[in-house]
């Protein structure tokens, strides 16, 4: 077993947007490894609670009031490249999120690697 750095990155979608988000940042990148693609978790139904303030252009909710709607929670992970963090985050999250301020979360982990393990059961 290896360890791989990664960014562990979760974004809060609602449900609605969900497929559309998967879909924009799997254009970006496939989200796997050697074995699998499209590799990502999606938790539902999690609340988001927000009060609009003047100024800002909510895309659900009324300025000035507080706002409740479901949400999915998605976590998926990629190599710890900073371009293409910002790739996923600009062309994959923002491109296909309907909020002016999505929910994102990035943390720096570590990935488990089981490739050298699966490549040599598979070769005897």
């Amino acid at each position: 077993m290896q360890l791989q750095s990664i960014y562990r990155v979760t974004v809060f979608v609602p449900q609605s947007a969900l497929r559309n988000l998967l879909d924009g940042i799997k254009q970006v990148y496939p989200l796997g490894d050697a074995c699998y693609d499209s590799v990502l978790w999606y938790v539902g139904e999690a609340c988001e609670e927000f009060r609009p303030l003047p100024g800002s252009s909510p895309a659900h909710g009324s300025i000035g009031e507080l706002h409740r709607e479901a949400v999915n929670m998605v976590v998926f992970s990629i190599p710890r490249e900073r371009a293409l963090l910002d790739r996923i985050l600009e062309e994959g999250v923002r491109e296909h999120h309907p909020w002016e301020s999505p929910g994102i979360f990035i943390e720096e982990s570590w990935l488990p690697s089981y490739q050298d393990e699966i490549a040599h059961a598979t070769s005897t």
